[in-house]
């Protein structure tokens, strides 16, 4: 199995710039704030008024889910740490940290959430409720990962005595009452108590993951039906990552025969629409029949991040490239595309005299003609995706270089630096994009050898060691290409072998050296797969949207591709990602769907071949 080597990772470029918008963001909001409903439940305070400075939305001390975003800062803080060692959120979060536990001992030393406990009784009885357990599940989840991730040992002894709490309340339960109680979100606390238990090996959480199991779903996911059709689809991603989770603590392979069936179901048999999401109104949609849900409610934000770490699960157990395209699909034209959206004044095409606009996260991400991203708020929606917003930008650490012994993997071409050792060496590796430009006011080579935007992404691979090391280096060979990869090791080309799971491996004695990977891609077109004639398109992985209000009919004469071209190629010294049509009645301008922030745009087009004549 591989191992993230997030603990000496750094990233770089446009991943660095997202984190630091996410610390930014993370930071404005106050401690205050964030514990208000924790103080509130524990009668440390009173509400007696509604200021404006408080959390509103789904956040607000009316919501039955409050408490939500303090669970889901607690994971970033850490994750944010786990990355940069930034003492100033740490002390933050560990302050946090102590006054939930405070909150805990007001409670009566178990309860220490920011709701309260008759809201999972209602559950018990079945009453209508919303969502009880996935607000605890948070909880825990930030309190644990401040743990693991942080080393806040006081998290540690909250999270024991809040599970002690949920093994009473889940004692003599029945299979059905268990059942109607999952019928509510219960976020991913099969997977929390398999993390818990992996750190204490204490058997009550294990037997409390076993609880936790969704044991309907898991029976259907065992036999040939799809249970996942019209089914909410981000209620059941949590759950089966409690699976995964649970196959890596106890070793059981049916948690993996479900995991991977799952996967099997939700995309591969399923389908995908261009952006790699898949769903409507929040609900897997039919297997290979799409074209009737383009909505103004496809690709829950929340959803992309789940299925990405569900990826990341199945990457690291089988070390198979298409699990590493699928994160790196859907890092574009998911994570990317709904949020920390700022507006590039000189890029905006039909763009004002006023401030660049900003867009904090997208909750959706609409697909139907004449579509238009909906921003969330600061403080004043606080949806779920707000939540999972501020985790997925805190994580990319995470998936960037793994391990297996000596054998080191780069699944994707984005920047960053890692650092480990072999053999007692020290190794850092350095990736970066290569822009491919020069300065425009120097003379410089590169500015005549490539003359027009490149239909290539070129990565540059530093080595450095501290003493000769032997290891292996493998480099995944993207869906995407367009043409053969090439690899040169300073300066020298060698043979690029594509292995049976999509890596290219490069074993050799390192020391300094510079590997430039150079990945071809060209515009490709991904139709509705019940309507071959009705298309999105494509740059690489990264999908493309026209800036037109209506759905409109687009003719070619050999291939769809040949209708769009590159349009605004460069700027300074840098290349821009703008296309257009060519050919068309009234062409129009295309951009790939992460750089479009308020304006309206068309995904899906219908084509049509025309006679040469």
């Amino acid at each position: 199995m591989l191992q993230s080597l997030y603990e000496n990772v750094k990233v770089k470029g446009i991943l660095e710039w997202r984190r630091e918008e996410d610390r930014k963001y993370m930071m404005s909001l106050t401690t205050e704030n964030l514990l208000l409903p924790y103080y509130h439940e524990a009668g440390i305070i009173r509400i007696t008024y509604l200021p404006k400075t408080m959390h509103g939305g789904w956040d607000s001390p009316l919501s039955m889910i409050r408490g939500t975003v303090c669970g889901h800062w607690l994971s970033t803080a850490a994750l944010l740490y786990s990355e940069t060692g930034d003492e100033v959120i740490k002390a933050r979060a560990d302050k946090i940290v102590r006054e939930i536990g405070r909150c805990q001992r007001e409670n009566g030393g178990e309860w220490c959430f920011s709701i309260p406990e008759k809201y999972l009784l209602w559950l018990k009885e079945g009453k209508r409720t919303w969502a009880p357990q996935y607000v605890c599940h948070k909880t825990m989840a930030g309190l644990l990962d401040m743990y693991r991730l942080a080393g806040n040992e006081q998290a540690l002894e909250i999270v024991k005595r809040a599970a002690d709490w949920f093994l009473r309340y889940t004692e003599n339960i029945r299979d059905e009452q268990m059942a109607q109680m999952m019928w509510e979100e219960t976020g991913g606390l099969m997977e929390l108590f398999a993390d818990l238990y992996a750190v204490t090996k204490e058997p009550d959480h294990l037997e409390l993951m076993r609880r936790y199991e969704r044991k309907d779903l898991f029976r259907l996911l065992e036999t040939e039906e799809n249970p996942l059709v019209n089914m909410h689809a981000n209620s059941t991603v949590p759950e089966i990552m409690g699976a995964a989770r649970a196959y890596e603590v106890t070793g059981e392979e049916r948690y993996r025969r479900l995991v991977e069936r799952y996967w099997k179901i939700a995309v591969d048999k399923s389908g995908m629409y261009v952006t790699g999401g898949q769903t409507s109104g929040e609900a897997w949609t039919p297997e290979q029949s799409h074209g009737s849900r383009l909505s103004d409610t496809n690709q829950e934000h929340c959803l992309v991040y789940n299925m990405m770490r569900l990826a990341d699960y199945l990457f690291r157990w089988t070390g198979r490239a298409e699990y590493a395209d699928y994160w790196e699909r859907n890092l574009y034209n998911g994570i990317f595309a709904q949020g920390f959206y700022k507006e590039d004044k000189f890029e905006q095409f039909g763009g004002d005299t006023l401030e660049p606009k900003y867009g904090y996260v997208a909750y959706y991400l609409p697909l139907h003609a004449g579509a238009k991203k909906v921003w969330g708020s600061r403080i004043k929606d606080f949806w779920c995706c707000h939540n999972t917003l501020m985790q997925a930008n805190a994580s990319f650490h995470q998936a960037l270089f793994f391990r297996e012994g000596n054998q080191i993997f780069s699944p994707q071409y984005q920047e960053g630096d890692a650092v480990f050792t072999v053999d007692g060496r020290q190794v850092k590796l350095e990736q970066r994009i290569d822009s491919c430009t020069g300065e425009i006011i120097r003379i410089e080579k590169v500015n005549r050898e490539i003359t027009n935007r490149p239909n290539f992404i070129r990565v540059k691979i530093h080595v450095k060691c501290t003493e000769d090391a032997v290891f292996s280096l493998s480099l995944r060979t993207p869906w995407w290409l367009s043409g053969p990869m090439s690899i040169t090791i300073d300066g020298e080309e060698v043979v690029c072998s594509k292995d049976e799971k999509g890596f290219v491996t490069l074993k050799r004695t390192w020391k300094e050296n510079e590997i430039v990977v150079t990945l071809p891609k060209a515009v490709m077109v991904w139709p509705l797969p019940e309507r071959p004639d009705t298309v999105a398109f494509l740059d690489g992985p990264v999908a493309l949207a026209g800036l037109i209000e209506e759905e409109r009919t687009l003719y070619y004469k050999e291939k769809p591709e040949e209708i769009l071209v590159p349009y605004d190629e460069r700027r300074w010294a840098d290349w821009l990602t703008g296309w257009k049509t060519i050919n068309q009645p009234v062409n129009f301008v295309f951009k790939p769907i992460y750089k479009i922030g308020y304006e309206t745009y068309t995904t899906y087009f219908p084509v049509r071949r025309i006679n040469n004549d």
